[in-house]
């Protein structure tokens, strides 16, 4: 297993291999990283960039068992899916900007974000994992009130696409098992979430491929798994962790 970082250094994107507490720099991309340079930065004193750039992040709602059945929702017939543009990225360490057009609630949702690594379209599910690159921590940010504000039109564009509101990284992991996984959230140091990734009704495999059938997957591009049980709006100054173990910690302030 490999744990891939993007960062500035020296005033340039460089990718890099987290061995703990340093980074090893590569001359290549995240997806063909090369030789090892010989360089090392410090993790604490590294500028984290976003593991990859996606052209779009593709986000679930409704995927775990369990929340399903606390909210009293029906299992999806298929995935139920939004979007995330790229305005809405940001990196680790970085802060997830309040909004200024809108003040009501605004909730963390800590996920794993599957990351793309070949162009893929119309795949199987058996042919999916060739095209996932690795897995990342995602903070699924949502301005909870717009949702249903107007009951004629769920707001999910504007809900889910402030600036900072798609937080992911701060890796990407190549070559884990993420059906193994547990994914934490910790809300100023006190656990918010804490669930399986295998209580997904549709596995990271299943959504490639099921994904791929409506869009063009591209490398870099990132899906979202959604959430389960532990949702909660958060204030200005409050610090939220997303923790997935064999991944890392996401760590960001809100405003």
């Amino acid at each position: 297993m490999t744990l891939w970082a993007r960062i500035e250094h020296e005033g340039r994107p460089r990718v890099g291999a987290l061995d703990g507490d340093t980074i090893q720099l590569h001359e290549g991309t995240i997806f063909e990283p090369g030789a090892a340079t010989g360089e090392a930065v410090a993790a604490a004193d590294a500028r984290w960039l976003t593991p990859t750039e996606p052209t779009k992040m593709v986000a679930l709602w409704n995927n775990f068992r369990a929340a399903a059945e606390k909210n009293g929702w029906a299992i999806p017939a298929e995935p139920l899916t939004f979007l995330k543009a790229p305005n809405s990225f940001a990196a680790h360490g970085r802060p997830i900007p309040v909004p200024k057009s809108y003040d009501g609630r605004v909730a963390y949702e800590g996920e794993l974000g599957i990351v793309i690594g070949k162009a893929c379209s119309g795949v199987s599910p058996a042919e999916a994992a060739s095209h996932i690159l690795g897995y990342t921590c995602v903070n699924d940010v949502t301005a909870m009130e717009l949702l249903n504000r107007d009951p004629s039109f769920a707001q999910w564009t504007r809900a889910k696409n402030f600036d900072g509101f798609g937080v992911f990284g701060p890796v990407v992991a190549t070559g884990l098992d993420p059906q193994s996984l547990t994914v934490r959230t910790l809300v100023n140091g006190r656990e918010r979430q804490n669930y399986r990734v295998d209580d997904m009704i549709f596995s990271p495999a299943e959504l490639v491929s099921r994904l791929s059938q409506d869009m063009t997957l591209v490398p870099g591009d990132v899906i979202a798994c959604g959430t389960s049980l532990g949702v909660l709006p958060m204030k200005a100054g409050t610090v939220v962790e997303i923790a997935i173990d064999g991944i890392g910690t996401l760590r960001n302030q809100y405003g």
